[in-house]
């Protein structure tokens, strides 16, 4: 088997990308019905940051296939955001058993044990909740999806990257931080 590779992001097109993405993903949160109403329901900006920084570390080709892969689910009248809360409150049975998502769970979850160690005011990190959330995140991924976010883990494992702290650090600019480390260090002096 080759070693991965990466492909440079075009930010360009990355944001174009995002931005579809996102809106997909926000229209198909707003109609989740639960018991108690999400925060993140009332703050759509909120959700729309947050789903922002989830996806920025991808390759064009992983946003691409995730993006087909709503598209497919709007045209099928799947709402995915409802299938990974439903998975996640094991209301249904597990919608992919493909077994990279585990390896994928678990690089991703030793990224953000060795984050929340570096930054514990400003990162929390519940192994268990964010196991769960991921796995069942990738569950609504189509097997294609799952090879191209798989080969970013592994190139950017394999690169000595830490693609959670990527993640946060994208937060934090947007929040008008210049890092984490800044974020850090204003929580601890106030």
């Amino acid at each position: 088997m080759s070693k991965p590779e990466r492909k440079n992001l075009n930010p360009r097109k990355q944001r174009k990308l995002l931005k579809k993405i996102v809106n997909i993903e926000l229209g198909m949160f707003q109609k989740i019905r639960t018991i108690e109403p999400s925060l993140c329901q009332d703050l759509p900006e909120t959700f729309e940051i947050m789903r922002e920084m989830n996806h920025s570390v991808l390759s064009l080709e992983s946003l691409k296939s995730y993006l087909n892969d709503l598209q497919v689910a709007l045209s099928t009248k799947r709402n995915l955001l409802t299938e990974k809360y439903a998975r996640m409150n094991n209301t249904i049975p597990p919608l992919n058993k493909n077994p990279i998502i585990k390896e994928i769970v678990s690089i991703e979850a030793y990224w953000m044990e060795q984050l929340s160690n570096k930054y514990p005011t400003s990162i929390e990190y519940k192994a268990q909740h964010f196991t769960n959330y991921l796995s069942c995140e990738l569950e609504t991924y189509s097997d294609a999806t799952l090879g191209l976010y798989y080969n970013d883990v592994l190139c950017s494992k394999r690169e000595n990257r830490n693609l959670a702290e990527e993640r946060f650090t994208y937060l934090f600019n947007k929040l008008g931080y210049k890092s984490i480390e800044e974020a850090e260090n204003k929580i601890l002096n106030s």
